[in-house]
């Protein structure tokens, strides 16, 4: 299942260090995991979970496998993206394939890096963007409106559905506001869908800080934090050379040891990775035995037979039941066995809702 998040920013702003120390740390796991670069500006790390090394560890699986999430690296943005200066059709394009929007502004000022803005200014350099995004965005529905309208002469009902919702695109987006902060009701969601918007896309800001910061975040990163709040939207604070460095460290025991060093409990990375998953609405359960112990991903509202799908099509098909252990009563009846005896494995159905963190055995005849 290819959920995936593009990474965005103005030149200069830490962008490919980011993306670097990702797709490294995703290079160093890849003995514990399939795991494979599609492209040079695409890679998949596993989304960190201790949930996962606790199951392994009671079921002394042979194996342990992390569910992963993929990050695009995205062409720099310059003004004028929106009518193709720079690499504006590639840039946009690029954006309009992936689910959810990482956007990277540069908190630190260095002399030595020079801003194609001439100045330090988070807030601008996120309007920037977001600017040539509304724009295209517009351009897009404008574009659209007069077809809509052919197609609705002949009763096409999804015409019907998009030109109900249209104006309340086009006023926002005429008045400065992205997509995505259009209430709609959820048949409108579905509708939204249809239009490919890439401002009606989830964002999460990372703050790039130097290292000094890398722990508190600083006056530029709080201000991030206040946007984002007003936006509905998440924040992440880290310092990319700290990333960068912490990436080229062999073992875990080192990595720790730096990061304690700088008064960080863990890597900035896992907390990208992480707000980056829940940006997309997903939601991990595993499956666990002495071969291995896997995560695995859903959306969240998905029911039984979903998840089922996730691992094997023929699971989804011929689907019967879901034999389901929370993960705490896993861990407090001291594994599988434990739980079936406390009556703590449930037999699920069709219509059940998969929770995060549930274990499964699935049943099925095909």
């Amino acid at each position: 299942m290819g959920f995936n998040c593009g990474i965005v920013g103005l030149p200069n702003v830490g962008k490919s260090t980011l993306f670097n120390a990702l797709t490294a740390t995703a290079a160093a796991q890849a003995a514990n995991y399939p795991f494979c670069t599609i492209e040079p500006n695409v890679g998949r790390v596993a989304v960190p979970d201790a949930r996962l090394d606790t199951l392994a560890r009671m079921a002394k699986s042979a194996k342990t496998i992390p569910t992963q999430l993929e990050f695009v690296d995205i062409a720099g943005l310059v003004r004028g993206a929106s009518r193709g200066e720079g690499l504006g059709n590639q840039f946009l394009a690029n954006i309009r394939e992936t689910d959810a929007i990482v956007h990277v502004l540069r908190c630190f000022t260095d002399g030595d890096v020079t801003h194609v803005e001439g100045s330090v200014d988070p807030i601008r350099d996120a309007d920037t963007v977001e600017t040539e995004l509304m724009l295209a965005d517009l351009d897009s529905l404008e574009k659209r409106e007069a077809s809509l309208s052919k197609r609705l002469r002949s009763g096409d009902k999804e015409a019907v559905a998009q030109l109900a919702l249209l104006p309340k695109l086009l006023e926002a987006l005429r008045e400065g506001r992205p997509a995505r902060a259009v209430v709609v009701s959820d048949e409108e969601r579905e509708v939204l869908k249809g239009f490919q918007l890439l401002t009606a896309k989830p964002v999460l800001y990372v703050c790039n800080v130097d290292e000094a910061d890398a722990a508190t975040g600083n006056a530029l990163s709080q201000r991030v934090a206040a946007k984002a709040a007003a936006e509905n939207a998440a924040t992440v604070v880290i310092a990319a050379a700290i990333e960068a460095e912490v990436a080229t460290l062999g073992t875990v025991e080192e990595k720790t040891e730096y990061l304690s060093a700088l008064g960080l409990e863990e890597a900035g990375l896992d907390r990208v990775i992480r707000a980056g998953y829940g940006l997309l609405g997903l939601l991990t359960f595993f499956t666990v035995g002495p071969k291995e112990a896997r995560a695995w991903t859903v959306r969240r509202g998905a029911k039984a037979p979903e998840a089922a799908g996730v691992i094997h099509t023929d699971f989804e098909k011929g689907f019967i039941r879901a034999e389901t252990i929370a993960f705490d009563d896993f861990i407090a009846c001291n594994g599988e066995q434990g739980a079936k005896d406390a009556g703590k494995m449930r037999a699920e159905g069709k219509e059940y809702v998969v929770a995060d963190g549930d274990i499964f055995h699935f049943r099925f005849n095909v």
